[in-house]
């Protein structure tokens, strides 16, 4: 069965750019897709964008209270979302119309096998079972706030953190194979956790799912543009690839492979909500409801 999937798109303050992210979401070919924008605090025009589509059915508008991050919004997505695989967008992503689609196909796939040539016991499965595929990536292109274009294709880059020794090829800061837009089977939250709060999120749930063994398909075709803005979270003087904030949740991530390699053991994350409330939501009837009467005051407890 093909599975269901979310797309979770993270926006704080993007009014600009934020109706092509959701008209892109909403045109995807696969037929059981739910877009889901959790706006984390927005002070900008975020709130009359999410409204225009509250009347989707597959559409839902989640607005925070405060601003919490990205990688909490994310966690709220998770938590929120009722489907059987997961993927995450920015608010200036445009995904290709078949993303999705391709995507869920080989996450439903069950004729996937562990082939004996390879030594899957190291990953925690025997020769010649099925496998339940963790996540699927695809390549994607960046265009840059000066025009330029860039193909990201290193899929070798998925390991940078591991073997640092295998990266000499890469190209533009950011050369690497994005998680952020990886659909991933629900199963691997369940066992994994959500992200871990910083803005270097993607990175560490990367590794994890790594170190954990799951089993990471990468389609390799551009099936994603992101479109880099002067105030998205990689060109912010505040969270640009070398800023102080950056550099210290680099080393975080780091920090976290350096245990790993020493006892080959996986930090868990666990999703915490408890200090998260949600202000509004356009279409509960599409939300885990425990999860979202957990996070809404009771004077505001939608129907």
């Amino acid at each position: 069965m093909t599975p269901s999937v979310t797309i979770v798109i993270p926006t704080y303050n993007r009014a600009l750019v934020l109706p092509q992210a959701i008209e892109a979401a909403l045109g995807q070919s696969h037929p059981k897709t739910t877009v889901m924008v959790v706006d984390d605090g927005s002070q900008d025009e975020t709130g009359a964008i999410i409204a225009r589509y509250a009347d989707h059915p597959g559409f839902v508008g989640v607005s925070l209270a405060g601003n919490v991050g990205t990688a909490q919004a994310k966690n709220v997505g998770i938590a929120l979302s009722t489907t059987d695989a997961i993927t995450f967008h920015d608010s200036d992503d445009l995904p290709h119309r078949d993303k999705v689609m391709r995507q869920a196909r080989v996450l439903g796939n069950e004729t996937i096998g562990a082939h004996p040539c390879l030594n899957w016991r190291l990953a925690g499965r025997e020769p010649e079972t099925r496998i339940q595929v963790g996540g699927v990536l695809t390549h994607h292109e960046l265009i840059l706030p000066d025009g330029e274009r860039v193909e990201i294709r290193r899929t070798l880059s998925l390991v940078d953190d591991f073997f640092p020794n295998l990266q000499m090829a890469a190209g533009v800061p950011g050369d690497w194979t994005h998680v952020n837009s990886g659909l991933f089977h629900r199963s691997v939250f369940d066992r994994l956790g959500g992200f871990l709060d910083c803005i270097e999120e993607d990175r560490e749930f990367r590794n994890r799912l790594i170190m954990a063994g799951e089993v990471l398909w990468v389609i390799p075709e551009i099936l994603l543009t992101k479109i880099e803005t002067p105030d998205s979270l990689t060109q912010l003087g505040a969270t640009y690839y070398e800023s102080p904030r950056r550099i210290a949740d680099r080393k975080r991530v780091w920090d976290g492979v350096g245990r790993w390699f020493a006892t080959r053991e996986v930090d868990l994350v666990p999703i915490d909500l408890s200090g998260i409330t949600i202000r509004s939501c356009t279409n509960p009837t599409l939300c885990d409801r425990a999860a979202l009467s957990g996070m809404t005051p009771l004077r505001e407890q939608v129907a």
